[in-house]
């Protein structure tokens, strides 16, 4: 981790922080990054997830406009099938209860490594200091 910058001259100069990186400190900061990557999928799959139950709750509202026996088509798959009002809101209902525990699941994995990135941070830069940044850029 030592910072080594070469000059027009071609000399090499070191940082006068250099730093022993053992095999185990470079699985932890492995392991960091990789659960950093997995933090950004999680968060990308629970915008979907909310979004897929804000697209459910407005359909819930929208369709109590509508007469009991009119049929409503409902997408199952890649087929809509046509069902009466009261079918049509179970369904929906349905739908938002399993999203709801999709979100929920998501967000109790992003909460378990959270707690993992949290204390490998926290060893990280008790070891390093100010020589590593696990800082996100955004």
């Amino acid at each position: 981790m030592a910072a080594k910058v070469a000059s027009s001259t071609n000399k090499v100069f070191q940082n006068h922080d250099d730093v022993h990186i053992s095999f185990e400190d470079q699985q932890r900061i492995n392991r960091f990054a990789k659960h950093n990557a997995r933090m950004d999928d999680l968060k990308v799959e629970l915008d979907v997830k909310k979004n897929e139950l804000k697209c459910v709750d407005e359909a819930l509202d929208e369709i109590e406009l509508f007469d009991e026996e009119e049929d409503i088509p409902f997408l199952i798959g890649e087929v809509f099938l046509l069902h009466k009002l009261s079918k049509t809101q179970q369904l929906l209902a349905e739908t938002k209860e399993q999203v709801l525990k999709e979100i929920a699941s998501v967000e109790a994995k992003a909460k378990g490594i959270k707690s993992e990135m949290d204390e490998l941070k926290a060893h990280l830069y008790q070891r390093f200091g100010s020589n590593i940044s696990l800082e996100n850029d955004d």
